[in-house]
Order: C-alpha cells, then sequence, then structure tokens
C-alpha cells in the first residue's frame, strides 16, 4: 500500500496553550516534509473527525497521526477502517498536563514524541486479519458434567451456540448428585434446597443445541482456538470433534481424609468426611458407622486439612455453609439432637450470612472458635473431641458420637501436585512449615498432572497451573482464562466455591468461549489485546532452531515441525511479542511492533549534546499497566521529569536488549523498564512477560561492560495500575541515579 501520512494535532485540552504549535508543525512539515500536517480546536469532536476523513478522501491520506490525547481514550472515535493506520501521540497526559507550560523542555518532549509517532506510522504496515484456511468452528467443548459444566452447556445454548458436552462418568450430575441438600444459593437464603441437577439434565436432554457423551475420556486435543481436533474414546472406540473454544469445568476430590489421621480419621469408624455425611443423610439416617446407632451427638471440625500449611494451605470456601447445613440435617433427623461446630473462623459470604444467622437462632447447634487439637477414641464407640483456644478463654472438651471432618476441596487439575506437596512435608516432618513453603513457590509447570485434556502441546499435555494445581491465570482482570487461549476454567477447578458461584462462574466462561470463537473467526485477538489484528510473521531463513521462542512463550502458541522449526499457531497467540523480545537473531515480528520500529523511535529522540545538561533518560513502559497508571498521573496532574522519554511496549516480555544497546549507542542516559508486577498471583496481564524480562535483564550486565558503562544506567521497576502516584518518585530517584553516574560517554557520536 502506499502511504501518505497526515499529522494532525488537537489544540483543545491546554495543548495549545502550553506549547509551541507553529514549531511543533514544523516538525512534520520541515523535519520529514510531510506534506500533510494540521491542527484543529477538538479533534475528537464530530467536527474534529469529518475534518481528518474529508482528507483522507481529499488528500488521500493512508496514515494518520493523531497528536492529542491518550491513545487509551477515543479508540473507536479515531477508527478509520482497516485500511487505515492511525499511530496516537499523547500530548495531553504525557506531556503539557504534566510539565509546566511553555518551557523549553515541554516544547523539546512534545517534539520527541511527535518525531517517534511518525517514525512508528512510517514504519508501520496496515494489518491484514489472520483468516485460517480451514472454516473456523463455532462449537464449543464442556469437559465435565457437574452443575458448573451443565450451567456452562445451557447458557451458551441459549446463547444459540452449538455444544458438546463430555464426562467422564456414566452420567451427569457430577458432585451434585451425591447431594442430600445444597444450602440456599436462592432467596429468603435460610431454607435448604432440593439438588437441581436432575431438572438440569433434562433441560439438556431436550435442547437440540446441546449434544452429550458419558463415559468418555478426552485422547487427544490438537490445534487452537477455532480449530481445535478433538479426539474422544467412548467404550474403546474413537470419535473425532471440531470445537472452537473449550470450558473446563472438570471440578474437585475432597482432601484425602487419611492424611489426618490427628482428627481420628481411619482411626475410629465414627470419624467420617462431610461427604460421607452427605451419603447418611442421602440414605434416609445419620447413624454412627460403628453399630448402626442414630447419631445424637454430631461434633464438625472445620477447616479439616484446609487453611494448614501441612496439607491445604488455603480455605476451600464452601466447608463453613457445608456444616452448617449438615448440623441442620441433624437437628431435623431428631430434636433432641446436637450439633457441634468447632470452627478457625465462620466464613459465610454474601447472602449466605442469613443462612448462618439461621443456625444461630438454632438452640440444638452450638458454635465455638477454636483451634481442634485432637480427637481419641473413648468408652462405647464415643469420641473426645479437645479444642484449645476457644472464644471463652479455655480449653474445652465435648464428648461426641459421631464426629465430621469438613476436608477441603482439590481441583481435579492439582491432584497430584497435593499428592507430591503434601509428601514432601510427611518426608520432613520437624521442618514441616518450610517444606510447605519451599514446595508451594517451586515451578508451577514442574509437575505435569491429572488426564484430563491432553492437549498436543510442546509445553505439556495439561494447563500451566498455579500453586496447588489451579490453572493459572491473570485472576483480578481476565478470572476464567488460562494461559491456553480458548480454554477457560470454571468451577471448583478454578478455585474453591460453592454451588452458586460455580454456575456464576459457568456463564463468565461460556460467554468467554463465545467470544473467542467470534473474534478468532474475525481474525482478531482475545485478552488482554482484544481485537488486535497483528500477528507474529517468522522470518525463517535465520532461524538457528535455539527453541526460545517455543520455550518462553506464555500460551504455548508455537510448537515445533519435525525439523525443530518453530510452528506458530496464529489463533492461539495472544500478541503480547515476547517471542520477539526472546528471539535472539530477531527474525519474528509484527507488522505493527518490531525490533526495527521500536529502535527507530528511540533513534528519533533528539539528544542534547553533554554541555547543555539536559539528560536523556528512556523508558519502556508496559501498556497495561505502566502506561495507565501514567496517564492517571498525567490525568492528576503530578509533576514528571522533562527528561524522560516513553515508549510503550505490548509487554515488558516483548522487551529485546538490543534496543538497550542501540538507546545506550545513542547517547541515551539511562534505561528504565517499567512493568506489571510478577510473582504467584500472575499480576501481568501477559503472565510471564514481566518475570522473562527481569531474567533477561539479569544478562545486561555484559551488554554494560561491552559498552565501558556503569550498571546502575539500567533499571527494571514493578508497578501496578493503581500505584500511578509513584511514578514522579521512580522518575526521580532515577535521574539522581544519572547524575551520580554522569551523562552517557557516548553522547555526540
Amino acid at each position: 500500500m502506499d502511504k501518505k501520512l497526515g499529522v494532525y494535532i488537537c489544540t483543545g485540552c491546554g495543548i495549545g496553550d502550553s506549547l509551541d504549535i507553529g514549531k511543533l508543525s514544523k516538525v512534520a512539515s520541515l523535519g520529514y516534509k510531510l506534506p500533510v500536517c494540521k491542527t484543529h480546536a477538538c479533534l475528537c469532536a464530530d467536527e474534529g473527525i469529518e475534518f481528518i476523513k474529508n482528507d483522507c478522501e481529499t488528500e488521500s491520506v493512508t496514515t494518520t497521526i493523531i497528536c492529542a490525547c491518550s491513545r487509551r481514550i477515543h479508540q473507536d472515535t479515531f477508527d478509520f477502517g482497516n485500511d487505515r493506520i492511525v499511530e496516537r501521540v499523547n500530548l495531553r497526559e504525557h506531556v503539557v498536563w504534566s510539565q509546566p507550560a511553555n518551557h523549553e523542555d515541554t516544547q523539546m518532549m512534545a517534539e520527541d514524541y511527535l518525531r517517534m509517532g511518525i517514525v512508528k506510522a512510517q514504519k508501520s504496515q496496515a494489518l491484514d486479519p489472520y483468516k485460517p484456511a480451514e472454516e473456523i468452528s463455532k462449537v464449543v467443548l464442556v469437559v465435565g458434567g457437574g452443575v458448573t459444566g451443565m450451567t456452562a452447556a445451557i447458557e451458551a445454548a441459549k446463547a444459540d451456540t452449538q455444544v458438546v458436552l463430555v464426562e467422564k462418568e456414566a452420567s451427569l450430575g457430577g458432585f451434585s448428585a451425591r447431594l442430600y441438600k445444597h444450602f440456599p444459593v436462592n432467596p429468603s437464603y435460610n431454607e435448604l434446597q432440593t439438588p437441581f441437577h436432575e431438572a438440569m439434565i433434562k433441560e439438556i436432554e431436550a435442547d437440540t443445541r446441546i449434544k452429550v457423551y458419558t463415559s468418555v475420556r478426552i485422547k487427544k486435543i490438537a490445534g487452537g482456538p477455532g480449530l481445535f481436533d478433538v479426539t474422544l474414546e467412548q467404550a474403546g472406540n474413537p470419535l473425532q470433534l471440531r470445537v472452537g473454544a473449550i470450558v473446563l469445568a472438570a471440578g474437585f476430590v475432597p482432601y484425602d481424609a487419611t492424611k489426618l489421621a490427628h482428627l481420628g480419621f481411619g482411626k475410629s469408624p465414627n470419624v467420617i468426611t462431610s461427604v460421607q455425611m452427605e451419603e447418611l443423610a442421602k440414605n434416609g439416617r445419620i447413624i454412627r458407622p460403628s453399630d448402626g446407632k442414630e447419631a445424637k451427638n454430631v461434633a464438625f471440625i472445620q477447616c479439616a486439612g484446609s487453611r494448614d500449611p501441612n496439607h491445604l494451605p488455603y480455605c476451600s470456601t464452601s466447608c463453613c455453609m457445608t456444616s452448617l447445613k449438615q448440623a441442620i440435617y441433624v437437628r431435623e433427623q431428631n430434636q433432641d439432637a446436637a450439633a457441634y461446630i468447632f470452627y478457625k473462623d465462620m466464613r459465610t459470604m454474601g447472602q449466605h450470612e442469613d443462612f448462618y444467622i439461621r443456625a444461630q437462632e438454632d438452640e440444638g447447634i452450638f458454635l465455638t472458635k477454636g483451634e481442634v487439637m485432637g480427637v481419641k477414641a473413648i468408652a462405647g464407640d464415643n469420641l473426645a473431641v479437645t479444642i484449645e483456644n476457644t472464644l471463652l478463654g479455655e480449653n474445652i472438651q465435648v464428648e461426641a458420637d459421631l464426629v465430621v471432618l469438613a476436608t477441603g476441596m482439590v481441583p481435579t487439575t492439582g491432584i497430584e501436585i497435593v499428592a507430591e506437596e503434601t509428601a514432601a512435608t510427611d518426608a520432613a516432618p520437624c521442618e514441616q512449615e518450610q517444606c510447605s513453603k519451599e514446595t508451594s513457590a517451586a515451578p508451577k509447570d514442574a509437575i505435569i498432572c491429572s488426564d484430563i485434556l491432553n492437549l498436543e502441546y510442546r509445553q505439556g499435555p495439561e494447563l500451566p497451573q498455579l500453586r496447588y494445581g489451579f490453572p493459572d491465570s491473570h485472576f483480578i482482570c481476565f478470572p476464567y482464562e488460562t494461559r491456553r487461549t480458548g480454554i477457560y476454567a470454571a468451577g471448583c477447578v478454578r478455585h474453591p466455591m460453592d454451588i452458586g458461584a460455580c454456575m456464576d462462574d459457568a456463564c463468565g466462561a461460556a460467554l468467554k468461549a463465545i467470544q473467542c470463537i467470534e473474534l478468532t473467526s474475525q481474525g482478531k485477538a482475545v485478552h488482554p489485546r482484544v481485537g488486535d489484528m497483528s500477528y507474529p510473521e517468522f522470518f525463517m531463513q535465520r532461524c538457528t532452531q535455539c527453541k526460545r521462542c517455543t520455550d518462553e512463550c506464555p500460551f504455548g502458541a508455537i510448537n515445533e515441525d519435525e525439523k525443530f522449526n518453530p510452528l506458530p499457531n496464529p489463533t492461539r497467540c495472544r500478541r503480547c511479542g515476547t517471542c520477539m523480545g526472546a528471539c535472539p537473531e530477531r527474525i519474528i515480528s509484527f507488522k505493527d511492533y518490531s525490533i526495527d520500529i521500536i529502535s527507530s523511535m528511540m533513534k528519533a529522540i533528539d539528544v542534547p549534546e553533554e554541555d547543555e545538561e539536559k539528560p536523556r533518560v528512556l523508558v519502556f513502559m508496559c501498556e497495561n499497566d505502566a502506561v495507565p497508571a501514567l496517564d492517571m498521573a498525567g490525568a492528576k496532574r503530578l509533576s514528571l521529569s522533562p527528561y524522560v522519554r516513553v515508549i510503550p511496549v505490548r509487554c515488558l516480555g516483548s522487551m529485546h536488549l538490543v534496543w538497550i544497546t542501540d538507546a545506550l549507542s545513542k547517547g541515551i542516559d539511562g534505561v528504565l523498564l517499567i512493568g506489571c508486577k510478577h510473582g504467584d498471583d500472575y499480576q501481568c496481564h501477559f503472565v510471564k512477560g514481566s518475570e522473562l524480562a527481569n531474567t533477561r535483564l539479569s544478562k545486561v550486565k555484559e551488554t554494560l561492560d561491552r559498552l565501558r558503562l556503569e550498571s546502575e544506567r539500567v533499571k527494571m521497576v514493578q508497578l501496578a495500575i493503581n500505584e500511578y502516584d509513584l511514578i514522579p518518585g521512580i522518575f526521580s530517584e532515577f535521574m539522581e541515579t544519572m547524575e551520580k553516574v554522569g551523562p552517557n560517554p557516548f553522547k555526540g557520536f
């Protein structure tokens, strides 16, 4: 496409009052000899948009450079179609709102940002959405036939989507089918409810948009979003499916109570789990397993294996409500019976508080906070439960004829991880707490567990996991997404939750699966760069088969062919650019984001001579948290260093070390990297990007030593989106460091 650039400078929002617009315009018209450079009082208004569109038609402008506000604002307003390149230069938040008006340094900053914007627009190409040769499937595969999976299937079908629901057991229902009653999920929130899985099964059977396979296993899943090829096995026979997206609703298993011998399990038949209690209630009578007599004094022990560094360190969410529910079972069976609930903390979220109040008002239900120190058998098959640190300020002992352990939830994806973690603690009982912490901090991808999805991904057959085996994601912003694009976790496999939350979760995951299919069919990316039509291109002639791109891609978007060349799968790609930052040969690029584009932008910065005493610091800021935080700092009119120049990057994972070399070689005094916080909770929007950048940065000392430069000239900072108020201090502190180490000796070369 023949490109004709047009620069449009907005003078509203204080821009015209703070800058010499005529001088700024000359940067484009004289410096870069652009034929179209115009100003307008309000580009985002209807008149401003028509002003630009008119030039697109009459002046044949194909590439528009908007010099106005943040590119995060008015994205739809400045969308002139897929065949038009639009580059945004932020003169408002990043310049005039954070710098003194009509100052020499403010003008220099604005001119630098305009130069960078022009260079990027010159180097960028119009985007062509990726369209595979094969037809995109609009079918959603739901894995798991419990309440979560059935809800996902029903809700997806209501959106007029074809659904395939697979269940490894012979019938649908999952854990709900084992329950006597549900605690309430509907108003008035204080009455037990009959399990509703049977009604859901009937609804599914009546819906022609839902195809159900029971007694099946997934043997293999290949491909990516829109093009998943699924091989099922049913009664020894293979079944082939093509689906567009997947909802993983494989549920949980109760924690292994045989590990809770200190609470009497396995030592007395009258110590049972909450699951076994449900089975007793469903069979009609709550009896003691030892002699079949009716249980009249039942003790419930909360957090049995949960919130315990030697077992499950996390809260399993629904255990408190389950015990309250089962205490009511006991009271409804016999009004003379007593139920004792011993808890660390009573956690009944939201409307469940109403149910808690009902239990509190029952004179036969006794609740106390305390630590259960032991359960031992006494005469007559009874049990003595010893509790310390109670609210009464004294230790107590209660005699019961049945003890129920509220065991926690283990996701089906994490069974082997939990087994390995607890085995590690069992192996070193004298250092149990320390051992548990070390195990939970181990690499999450090191243990491949379960046998659920069997993905044909180079990085492993199952979903990468956070600690304790839950599929990982950026759970704050993108709660359903896993690190396998197009596969969405829902329900207790994602994190412990009650049945009402599972149903809500299923709706969300189903909608995300549908959204993924629709975006993929348009050649667009999903979260977090929703709608992005770029994708990585590989110049294979220079590939050395080093495998860096395949190893470091957080989303498994790159496999390998038989010759060990990278084999990209564009529908899996989330356009973060991590592969680009990883490639030592620089063979990976996007049409609007590449090593060359960013290097050219930094080379467009005007670096003053040393005697002018105007240092320059280049800041690479992640567009997901850091750039929005910078926008907010500007909107709050926080004063920022005038010597800083910011280049937004898709993710710090796309950061290539050659950019640092180029910047320092040009005479830039220092390079600051600001990205998302990373760690076990994965605040990084691309999961691993910030962490990978930190790892790569550890190797930059070699580059600095080669250039005979101080290591203090390069620094990385982690920043959350709500920490905008820290940015002035971050910039100022780094500028103080630059003052100490002195000017870059490469200035002027």
